[in-house]
């Protein structure tokens, strides 16, 4: 693995790298992918943790210098986990003078009777979440759904499909959603972790854990992130290459008929025939 630590004495400076690539970073995915207009109401989920806390806080950063203008609420979900601080994000958000609204839903409960025991909850949760967020953002004409997702959440996503999936598929940087009423964004999708979590750490963010529910770490994405990181550590850029190549697709190059037009391929050529 790379070594991230920095000296002391010059925490201030590599600080001030890592913002401006952050803001750089969102700045440039936003304008490739078109995610926010003039005019736009933008609704950013916020969790509490370290991805969704540096999207508000570099997309309020982006807000002010942009010479288009756009509308920013955070929104949090309570799904009435035992020991959620509810205090926490409205006194955040208040305190930064941050327009801000709390769904509440309790979906803890409805996933804990309907889920066997020692099963996992999170993909109930996470229906059952984006059902929440996106019927709110629809009832309050938000049209922009901003996630808190990470080039490394893309990259991680793209070998979980793979292994475990058998598809080639990863979390494009901006997506219609599946009911076809709410455009979910991800500002983020340039930015490595590594940054986010310097950048969180030197805001202070008040992180609210993200196990609450009880439920374990995903062990599969687990495994992925430490593979990705011993690839980072022994092959410098490859995972650069790896971003790059989501980024570069070749349908012609792959087998999904789906995507390329294999069947008439050639068909007007006049080709010798082989005896």
């Amino acid at each position: 693995m790379e070594n991230t630590q920095t000296n002391p004495a010059n925490k201030p400076a590599a600080l001030k790298k890592i913002n401006k690539r952050l803001l750089h970073n969102t700045g440039q995915a936003i304008e490739d992918y078109q995610m926010i207009a003039d005019g736009d109401r933008v609704m950013v989920c916020l969790s509490g943790g370290k991805d969704s806390y540096t999207l508000l806080d570099i997309l309020i950063t982006l807000q002010k210098k942009a010479p288009i203008s756009f509308e920013i609420m955070a929104v949090n979900l309570d799904q009435k986990q035992p020991g959620f601080p509810e205090h926490i994000l409205p006194g955040y958000c208040a305190e930064k003078g941050i327009p801000f609204h709390v769904i509440e839903q309790d979906t803890y409960s409805v996933v804990q009777r309907v889920i066997p025991e020692g099963k996992t909850t999170c993909g109930l949760c996470s229906r059952m979440r984006r059902g929440a967020l996106y019927r709110f953002a629809e009832e309050n004409r938000f049209n922009r759904i901003a996630l808190g997702h990470h080039r490394d959440d893309i990259i991680e996503t793209l070998f979980l499909n793979m292994f475990n999936g058998g598809r080639l598929k990863a979390m494009p940087p901006k997506l219609l959603s599946d009911d076809g009423k709410n455009v979910i964004i991800r500002p983020l999708a340039y930015c490595q972790e590594k940054d986010i979590i310097d950048y969180a750490e030197s805001r202070d963010f008040p992180i609210i854990p993200c196990n609450l529910c009880g439920s374990q770490p995903n062990m599969q994405r687990q495994a992925i992130k430490a593979m990705l990181q011993e690839w980072a550590g022994s092959h410098p850029g490859r995972i650069e290459n790896i971003f790059r190549a989501i980024r570069h697709v070749s349908p012609s190059q792959l087998a999904d008929t789906e995507l390329f037009n294999f069947t008439n391929l050639g068909g007007e050529l006049n080709l010798p025939h082989i005896n």
